[in-house]
């Protein structure tokens, strides 16, 4: 992928831990990587499916 600005999540505590980045505004779908391996594969989830999963997570308190 072209290099752009991928944004970290906001569960990051800024360590260098196992981290989830993601690259907004992509027309087909969202872009998600592992921020200790930024030259690795990024998964693309579809808009409804990366809702689904951060709705899950937020109602499970993680």
């Amino acid at each position: 992928m072209p290099e752009q600005r991928w944004r970290k999540s906001t569960y990051s505590n800024g360590n260098e831990g196992s981290c989830l980045e993601v690259l907004d505004n992509q027309p087909h779908g969202l872009p998600v990587r592992d921020s200790k391996a930024p030259q690795g594969p990024a998964l693309i989830f579809g808009r409804q499916a990366w809702s689904a999963f951060v709705s899950a997570v937020r109602g499970a308190g993680v």
